[in-house]
């Protein structure tokens, strides 16, 4: 193999994981069908009224369209990608989403979550870690997500104006309790 072609599988493996499929969503219903995409992608999911996270996708719950309501999502090592977010727009109960080495984050995503109607409504915490391609845009598009309560950010280097950044986020959203980890 020539070197980089392997890379190249997994990008292209990691899009088709991302692809959006209208009639799974219609079938199941938003939170099973997101939550197919974050764990085929290697996220977790946790559910309403559950301690415990969702890892395998053959042990997702099954039961009743809508029984299961996802809650949290921990993304950490994921390769959940921008074509993939359109998954998020049905869920409802979104509290907590976790962002960790997420290789294709960047601020067109985060943007992207935060015009979500649905989560500018339910997400109250949101951690940004080791994600290289995020920079002050993407941190600042995130002043839509109105009920936003805690935004941790760590190991960040593709944000160069951390100050002006965090005021103009603070400005918009005085509720929120900021914390920083960044160089």
């Amino acid at each position: 193999l020539p070197p980089g072609s392997c890379r190249a599988f997994w990008g292209w493996l990691n899009a088709v994981f991302n692809k959006v499929d209208h009639e799974r969503i219609r079938a199941v219903g938003p939170d099973r069908a997101a939550s197919e995409w974050l764990l085929r992608c290697g996220a977790l999911v946790r559910y309403q009224g559950s301690p415990k996270w969702q890892q395998d996708y053959n042990a997702l719950p099954t039961g009743p369209l809508g029984r299961y309501k996802i809650e949290a999502i921990n993304a950490t090592d994921s390769c959940i990608m921008y074509r993939g977010f359109d998954y998020l727009d049905g869920l409802e109960h979104v509290t907590d989403i976790k962002l960790e080495k997420c290789m294709y984050i960047q601020d067109q995503c985060l943007q992207r979550l935060s015009e979500t109607n649905n989560l500018q409504k339910s997400l109250q915490q949101l951690k940004i870690i080791s994600c290289g391609n995020v920079t002050d845009k993407g941190i600042l598009a995130l002043h839509k997500l109105a009920n936003l309560e805690y935004l941790y950010l760590s190991d960040l280097p593709g944000i160069r104006e951390k100050e002006r950044t965090c005021r103009v986020l603070q400005q918009a959203l005085p509720k929120l309790e900021l914390e920083l980890d960044l160089e």
